[in-house]
This record gives structure tokens, C-alpha cells and sequence, in this order.
């Protein structure tokens, strides 16, 4: 008569006891602006985008250390990268190499 119903409450009692992740990939702006990065030290996450607006009349670039990413800001423009992996990354200007930042970026929970 009401086999099934026991079982499904289990189940839905089972399921509210799980937490749910609520783990949101977010966007993190970093001005380019006089010759400068701002902030110059960000911390992310796996899955999270950054983004460089740039405030000046002439193009730069993020470019990671290491050779892993190189992303074009175009003069009074953007450029963003999808964060891939954790670590501590330090990324600079290629036309201007004392532009220089930093992301620290963490595995997500």
C-alpha cells in the first residue's frame, strides 16, 4: 500500500542534509591605468574570470611569467582570462615591463 513513500522521504531527508556548493565563478576588474596595474595583487579562484580595463591611450598587456597566458588590452579597452589552475602567478606588461601584478588563485572548496 505505501511501500514507496518511506523510501522517498528517506531520500529526500538524505538530501537536505547534503550541502549544496554555492561556489559562484566570479569576475575580478583590474584597472590599467598611468602605466599601472590596480590592484596589483588579486586573489582568485579556479573557474574565476579577471579582467583588465584599461584607462590609457595606449595598449598593454597581462602577460604571466611562466608563458602560460598573454592577454591583449587594447588602449581604452579590455582583456580577460578564465583562471585554470591554483597557484601564485606574477604577470606583467610586455611593452612596459615595470607594470607589473600578481594573482594568487585557490582551488575551489
Amino acid at each position: 500500500m505505501c511501500r514507496g513513500r518511506p523510501l522517498r522521504l528517506a531520500w529526500l531527508l538524505g538530501l537536505a542534509a547534503c550541502p549544496i556548493s554555492s561556489a559562484v565563478a566570479e569576475t575580478i576588474q583590474i584597472r590599467v591605468k598611468d602605466l599601472g596595474f590596480v590592484p596589483a595583487q588579486v586573489s582568485a579562484r579556479v573557474g574565476d574570470t579577471v579582467e583588465w580595463v584599461s584607462r590609457d591611450f595606449v595598449a598593454h598587456t597581462a602577460t604571466e611569467r611562466d608563458g602560460r597566458w598573454d592577454v591583449a588590452i587594447p588602449a581604452e579597452g579590455k582583456g580577460r582570462i578564465t583562471l585554470t589552475r591554483a597557484g601564485a602567478v606574477a604577470y606583467y606588461c610586455r611593452y612596459h615591463p615595470g607594470m607589473i601584478g600578481s594573482i594568487s588563485i585557490t582551488a575551489p572548496p
